[in-house]
């Protein structure tokens, strides 16, 4: 039978059918990624609450100087050296979308180099923590606590230069699961390595830092010993190169304005315990606001493994130069996260009365938790969206957009409105949620106006760009040396453009 010579046009069914086959194909790849991440990051999880029950059963004050090391550990080293990292993402997924594939192992070698210098002035602040404290008025048997903590925490610094790097490496590629094989290989050992130095040989309060360390290096020496063991590297490594010590301006241009966004979203809930202290029962009310971030931490696990992977699928479409498949993974991961919030939202107003329960016997710790979960249910309505969205941002190589929502909503919105309720309205400690409840919804909005705007063609045309304008463009980098292929100049393209 001959066939017609003009082609039937396709039926308003048959174009859902195929955005529909589309959509589920998009979601399972999306999960592929996810998933195994959400059970990564539930072990990492998991040696965090390991490390703080060894330190309760040390004593008040170790668990007082381990808690008080690890928020300045955060503050000042783990959230700088995490935001930077997570500039590589959006050049690793469009180079690995383009099939640029020694672009991978170029980057990876300057982040790591980025991170390692960094972590220098970081270690010299640790260093002269105990001072710092002290002048901000801390007690004297806590900041020598603390101090003893984070000294024995500085190596850390050297293995978490190397941990980032390699897990946004692999997962760029899609490759999740050795990631989940690592964490848990070495979190099976953080527990024996724990009672080793705490117990055994009665390290105390250095023993939990010490065995923080040696888990975070066994995690790297795994994740090392696959990509060499397997030959992952093969494709993507060009061997060590002095290129790697030129032409940073792109990874230089993504990386600061990710460590701002990082930065502005850990550091809210540093802010909030200090507004706690000087509330009406500031012991009930820092305690609560401990639980509540534990409790939050926990939630983010969820919304956070998402946003990696629709990153990476974003990133991976524009490199490959399709466009209309970057909009799907998009919105099917916005549309994801959006029932993942309404999960969260239950999940916080069905234990909001025995949540508490679980970490002290207080009543009125109790009282106060139970009282805010329920908005931190609202909160993560807002959250899952906004976390997501920060997702696409960072696949389509525009982290100063997301810095920016992040410094107007949360700073600018949240944190007036937090403190007007909490100190001048009477809401109290409530007050303080609402605030954050007001960051997130605005922050949520914003991102979504900001993603229906994007000109995806425009998105791809940068990736391009990034990524350089052809593989023999950047071959001639290692051959002769004479041209920088991050030479983009992001202020011409603008993260302004949506």
């Amino acid at each position: 039978m001959m066939s017609p010579l003009v082609s039937k046009t396709p039926t308003c069914q048959e174009n859902h059918t195929t955005h529909l086959s589309l959509a589920l194909k998009e979601a399972k790849s999306i999960a592929n990624i996810s998933l195994p991440l959400i059970l990564t990051s539930l072990l990492i999880y998991s040696r965090s609450i390991i490390s703080i029950l060894f330190l309760g059963r040390l004593g008040d004050l170790p668990l007082a100087g381990g808690a008080l090391a690890l928020g300045f550990a955060n503050i000042t080293g783990y959230s700088i050296l995490s935001g930077l990292a997570i500039g590589m993402e959006p050049i690793c997924g469009q180079a690995f979308g383009a099939q640029k594939y020694k672009i991978l192992g170029l980057t990876l070698q300057r982040t790591i180099i980025l991170l390692l210098f960094t972590s220098i002035p970081i270690a010299f602040l640790w260093l002269n923590m105990k001072h710092l404290l002290l002048l901000c008025g801390q007690d004297h048997e806590i900041a020598m606590e603390a101090q003893s903590y984070i000294l024995c925490s500085v190596p850390d610094l050297i293995a978490q230069s190397f941990l980032h790097p390699l897990r946004i490496y692999l997962r760029t590629q899609s490759i999740t699961l050795p990631l989940t094989y690592s964490a848990s290989l070495a979190i099976l050992l953080h527990i024996p390595i724990s009672y080793f130095l705490v117990i055994v040989l009665n390290l105390g309060t250095k023993g939990v830092a010490l065995a923080g360390v040696w888990t975070n290096f066994n995690l790297v020496g795994t994740l090392i010993t696959y990509v060499v063991v397997l030959g992952v590297y093969k494709q993507t490594w060009c061997g060590v190169s002095l290129d790697c010590f030129r032409g940073w301006k792109s990874l230089i241009n993504l990386a600061i304005p990710s460590c701002i966004s990082v930065c502005l979203e850990w550091w809210w809930y540093e802010i909030m315990i200090l507004l706690c202290g000087i509330m009406v029962n500031p012991r009930a009310t820092i305690a609560s606001m401990g639980i509540l971030i534990q409790t939050t931490s926990l939630i983010y696990i969820f919304p956070s493994s998402l946003s990696f992977g629709v990153s990476t699928r974003v990133g991976n479409e524009l490199g490959a130069n399709r466009p209309k498949k970057a909009k799907i993974s998009a919105i099917v991961g916005l549309c994801t996260s959006f029932f993942m919030g309404i999960l969260a939202m239950f999940f916080a107003f069905f234990v909001r009365k025995i949540w508490a329960s679980l970490f002290t016997r207080d009543a009125e710790i109790i009282a106060l938790t139970s009282m805010v979960l329920p908005v931190i249910g609202l909160c993560e309505l807002g959250n899952c969206t906004q976390t997501t969205g920060c997702g696409v941002l960072r696949g389509s190589a525009r982290p100063r957009m997301g810095a920016n929502i992040n410094l107007g909503c949360f700073y600018l919105v949240g944190m007036p409105i937090g403190v007007l309720l909490s100190f001048y309205f009477g809401y109290d400690f409530k007050g303080l949620w609402f605030g954050l409840l007001a960051a997130q919804g605005s922050c949520a909005v914003t991102m979504l106006f900001v993603l229906s705007r994007t000109d995806w063609e425009l998105q791809a045309l940068r990736a391009k760009e990034l990524t350089g304008k052809g593989i023999d463009e950047f071959e001639d980098v290692f051959v002769e040396g004479d041209d920088e292929i991050d030479g983009l100049d992001y202020t011409k393209l603008g993260d302004s453009h949506a």
